[in-house]
């Protein structure tokens, strides 16, 4: 039986007790033979400024590099709003996602039957629901450059943030969206702002060109961003997976956490490329 190498980092909040009831769950299947994991700890976020002013330090990515999976736990809180930005208990986070090159974050949302009452929309309307929202997680807004604050004088700032896409960044994650949909319902929604912002138009453009070469056995329907949000609580089991950039993946999948009734019923995977000669992917998961 193959051995399997984790790294838990339960970092901070409700992370350490989460990451407690993940070891007993890796204690029982190790015990029953169903798989064998061994495991490894380390800091990030919160905890790890404590103990070295970073958010999480080389060596523990070195780790993170070497193990065939890592199990996250949660970052942040009041205790470290003021320190300073880059080593904030999110860029940890960040960091993960990007040297580990984490671009597909699956997270799917499902209301179970004895969970329907905990959701604020009405039991019919989430009752049964099962959608998966494909969420790209290295590129756009979060990573891009220039992100500046510049001091203009007069007691006046300029804040810059930048959203920026390749060609390959928006094939690979509609890819992986298509490849689930085939296994689902076989429906694709891509949700963006191509009715504002360039980057709009290119996923848009893209995301076309990607199913008409390769999936044209897959349903595909385009909505704005901000009409998608508001169809995710008006009628959500119109949709089967969605596909979207860092920064709308990111508030809609929190949407979609409270047709589940909690955000801790939307478990999530964030997966890299396959590898070529071992055949397996880097990938995170956050219980």
């Amino acid at each position: 039986m193959a051995t399997h190498k984790l790294l838990l980092l339960p970092g901070d909040g409700i992370g350490p007790e989460v990451m407690g009831e993940v070891k007993r769950l890796i204690g029982w299947i190790n015990a029953q033979g169903i798989a064998h994991f061994t495991t490894e700890e380390g800091l990030v976020g919160g905890a790890a400024y404590d103990a070295s002013k970073q958010s999480i330090t080389d060596a523990t990515m070195a780790q993170a590099k070497a193990a065939d999976a890592v199990i996250f736990g949660a970052v942040g809180g009041p205790k470290w709003d003021s320190v300073p930005y880059d080593a904030r208990p999110e860029a940890g986070l960040l960091r993960l996602r990007k040297d580990l090159g984490l671009f597909a974050n699956l997270r799917p949302a499902v209301c179970y039957p004895a969970l329907a009452e905990a959701s604020s929309l009405k039991r019919e309307v989430v009752e049964g629901l099962d959608i998966m929202i494909v969420r790209e997680l290295t590129g756009g807004v979060y990573f891009g450059e220039p992100k500046t604050i510049t001091d203009l004088g007069n007691g006046q700032k300029r804040a810059v943030d930048t959203q920026v896409y390749d060609t390959y960044e928006i094939e690979r994650i509609a890819r992986v969206a298509f490849d689930l949909a085939r296994k689902r319902r076989n429906k694709v929604t891509s949700m963006e702002k191509r009715n504002v912002m360039k980057s709009g138009v290119l996923w848009n453009e893209v995301v076309t060109q990607v199913h008409g070469r390769e999936y044209k056995d897959v349903q595909l329907e385009h909505q704005l961003a901000d009409s998608g949000g508001m169809n995710l609580v008006k009628s959500p089991k119109q949709f089967d997976v969605i596909v979207t950039d860092n920064l709308f993946g990111d508030m809609l999948s929190d949407i979609a956490a409270m047709l589940t009734g909690s955000l801790g019923m939307l478990p999530s995977a964030s997966l890299g490329e396959i590898d070529a000669k071992s055949k397996k992917r880097k990938s995170l998961f956050e219980p």
